[in-house]
């Protein structure tokens, strides 16, 4: 699939060598996606919460070369990351025509993260996504001429081709992708800001990342995309995400709290449904990942606050409230929660208004 629209005029020159900074944020999908079609096409559309404290700071360094292929060395909290290198070059690759000098340079990436590599917070998403800022900075360098919408919308849709929902963590603070009838806008090729209406019950919406499990995930995102292909009950799951989408629209501008924790944690629960269904089958949660939910839910039915959960692809679990409630949420977590996490460690997060370029 080429999309004709992000493939540049030819450059009038090449800078001899440069840099470019972004950093990114993380986000976090209520509804899931899940499943994909070919070119990084999402199987059903998804909406996400943009953070604004776990992000992956990039920066890329480029001089021109004369050998031919992709060239770059890729640094992970200053330390060279070989097994990265496959997936950017395969990145490279897809987006090529789209970013033709890619082939004229050496690069230098070097990344780092606020929070831990491959725990369940799309560390994919926010790293693929400062990446394809970076290398639009250095189109925009190449032609200055690019307008900011123009930018955002070309870094999405790059993004998407590194990691799917790295598409979402361009802007801020709420982001739509994949076609979905009843929002304008929205498409299978980039992000899109939730264009309706957002009563003040989501602003400033709070999330904290309970870190039960810091390590590898034994089951990659990728695979379990691909699972979905001969999955007994994917179109039903493609159906709820639509039907949950349409149902977040009435939610999102009502302020009702109550039916969007149910929205939120069903779809999270769908996931792994999804992970424990298929052939071959896997669990990605960890005793503790239960323990926090149970916990959470007799604390909800205690209080009546509006504290709920959502989960990504991992153990890991996202505590999400407003901020009207957070005083009481945020001691709850401390005092009873965190005792379940790898260490005690959890991250206090909240909504975040999306990438940042950064001066070097």
């Amino acid at each position: 699939m080429i999309v004709n629209e992000f493939i540049p005029k030819p450059y009038q020159h090449l800078l001899d060598r440069g840099i470019a900074a972004y950093s990114a944020p993380s986000n976090i999908a209520l509804v899931k996606y899940w499943g994909k079609k070919a070119h990084q096409i999402p199987a059903n559309p998804s909406i996400s919460f943009t953070l604004n404290n776990c992000k992956t700071t990039t920066v890329l360094k480029y001089e021109k070369k004369t050998s031919e292929g992709f060239s770059f060395d890729v640094f992970l909290e200053g330390v060279i990351q070989e097994d990265f290198k496959p997936k950017i070059e395969q990145f490279f690759s897809r987006i090529e025509i789209y970013l033709p000098f890619l082939s004229a340079y050496h690069f230098v990436i070097e990344t780092s993260n606020t929070f831990p590599h491959s725990s369940g917070i799309a560390s994919s998403a926010s790293g693929m996504s400062a990446l394809a800022l970076c290398l639009m900075q250095i189109e925009q360098q190449l032609n200055p001429t690019i307008s900011k919408e123009f930018f955002n919308k070309k870094a999405s849709f790059l993004a998407r081709l590194g990691s799917g929902s790295a598409c979402r963590s361009i802007e801020g603070n709420l982001i739509v992708w994949g076609a979905h009838a009843n929002i304008k806008g929205s498409s299978d090729l980039v992000g899109v800001k939730y264009p309706y209406e957002v009563h003040q019950n989501f602003k400033n919406y709070h999330d904290t990342i309970l870190l039960v499990d810091k390590g590898e995930k034994q089951v990659s995102s990728t695979v379990g995309h691909n699972l979905m292909h001969n999955h007994p009950f994917a179109e039903q799951r493609f159906e709820q995400a639509h039907s949950n989408m349409d149902a977040l629209i009435l939610v999102l501008k009502s302020g009702d709290l109550n039916t969007f924790i149910s929205i939120v944690e069903r779809e999270a629960l769908t996931l792994h449904a999804m992970m424990m269904s298929s052939d071959p089958y896997f669990i990605l949660m960890k005793p503790n990942t239960l323990q926090i939910i149970n916990k959470l839910w007799e604390f909800r039915a205690k209080t009546g606050l509006h504290i709920c959960f959502t989960l990504d692809a991992g153990a890991n679990v996202h505590v999400l409230f407003p901020e009207s409630e957070a005083k009481q949420i945020q001691e709850f977590i401390k005092t009873e929660l965190a005792v379940h996490c790898q260490n005690g460690h959890f991250i206090e997060d909240m909504l975040g208004q999306g990438a940042q370029p950064i001066k070097i």
